[in-house]
């Protein structure tokens, strides 16, 4: 017996139930195979110990000042006193005052997998803020506005134009202020820059640029970005704007904090909020507290033998509270002052496991809060931050960061 076009309830024949399983068991297979083939292309880009060994197509490229182009073959061609090719060109031998010098330029796709830098921290007695007068800036893909603008030693997590130690999964500084950064950054065109807003000359800049050049990136890679912010007073019962003015679809990383404490008592009962894709009044994701976010608790305090309290400091893969300091840079002395200053703090968290993702828009706050023994109480410090994100471009133009005498440490 034929089977009708429908049955008399008007549901499908056996036959048409049977075709319509079969069109949604080949849209399902066709499915997992796209995905898998996703899956399979960005592999490609991920070079985690996991997959490291698998074949990958992609050509390795690396650019310093004695290969400034990144060509093939063409590395390590300077001469110096020992002859051809024997270290002849390691360094940017000056930077100028007022000077600007492009660190690497790069034409067609690629992703940066690691920077590294070093630089002296000083250049007199009289001139020790180097890391905070050198401004890096990154631009991806022609943008007229840079993706990247931080203070040199602020973008590795060393506020205060002091070093220290960062053993941490993106960002690493080692002794003596070797600055590493493993953030991935996909481009189109990349162009990296360094501006020296020191009043000085700044002698013997050392980098390298490592990245891969690729035919084609997935067309949903977003760019990378970091953007430095102060407040040298925060306004009381007001909370300080680590990042906002972000639209578009991407993820939020990592925070770091410079927080120079112009009031004693406990510094860090202030929240962390996070407001997603048309948060108003009220954020979506919020912390705790500051030692919270950080990953630490009850004020990161030990004692000593004398029973006094101490902040403990530490160092991590993905959060760390590294510097602590009453010292001025270098701790320079005069017949007129000691080197006693405001406590500083530097402390940092990155969102690598667990990123905050938006669709629309993004904006991060923390509050000043601290607490002393008869409660809370609304504080009034001096704090800088670095916000680091991902998003499809295009983004919104930063505020200017300010000039060298705004960004000089207390």
């Amino acid at each position: 017996m034929k089977e009708t076009k429908f049955r008399k309830n008007g549901k499908m024949t056996a036959g048409q139930e049977r075709q319509t399983h079969k069109k949604a068991e080949i849209k399902s297979f066709h499915e997992r195979k796209n995905n898998r083939k996703q899956k399979e292309e960005y592999m490609m880009f991920d070079c985690g110990l996991q997959n490291i060994f698998q074949l990958k197509s992609g050509q390795s490229r690396s650019i310093n000042w004695e290969n400034r182009n990144g060509e093939k073959g063409k590395g390590g061609m300077a001469s110096s006193d020992l002859g051809p090719s024997r270290k002849g060109s390691p360094c940017i031998p000056k930077i100028e005052a007022g000077e600007t010098v492009t660190l690497g330029e790069i034409q067609g796709e690629g992703i940066i997998q690691h920077i590294w830098i070093t630089v002296t921290d000083r250049t007199s007695e009289r001139n020790r803020y180097v890391l905070r007068d050198l401004v890096l800036r990154m631009y991806w893909d022609d943008e007229e506005f840079p993706s990247v603008e931080c203070p040199l030693g602020d973008f590795f997590c060393c506020g205060h134009a002091q070093a220290c130690r960062i053993n941490s999964i993106p960002i690493m500084v080692v002794p003596n202020r070797g600055f590493n950064c493993y953030f991935a950054m996909p481009f189109e065109h990349a162009r990296i820059v360094l501006r020296n807003d020191h009043n000085e000359d700044v002698p013997a800049f050392f980098y390298q640029i490592d990245y891969t050049e690729y035919d084609a990136l997935p067309a949903d890679a977003m760019r990378f970005h970091a953007q430095w912010r102060r407040e040298r007073v925060t306004e009381i019962a007001r909370d300080y704007t680590i990042l906002d003015n972000v639209h578009g679809h991407g993820a939020y990383i990592g925070t770091y904090l410079a927080l120079t404490a112009l009031e004693s008592r406990w510094w860090g009962e202030g929240e962390v909020k996070m407001y997603i894709d048309g948060d108003e009044q009220y954020p979506t994701w919020c912390s705790t507290g500051a030692e919270d976010y950080f990953g630490g608790a009850w004020s990161f305090a030990d004692f000593d033998e004398h029973g006094r309290m101490r902040e403990n400091t530490f160092t991590g893969p993905y959060l760390g509270f590294p510097f602590y300091s009453q010292r001025l840079a270098a701790h320079r002395e005069s017949d007129y002052w000691d080197v006693a200053t405001p406590v500083m703090r530097g402390l940092y968290r990155w969102h690598i496991p667990d990123p905050i993702y938006f669709d629309s828009d993004l904006r991060v706050t923390w509050q000043q809060i601290g607490t002393e023994e008869a409660g809370n109480f609304e504080r009034q410090d001096d704090v800088a931050s670095v916000a680091y994100w991902y998003q499809l471009e295009p983004h919104t133009p930063f505020d200017p960061i300010g000039d060298r005498h705004f960004r000089q440490p207390r």
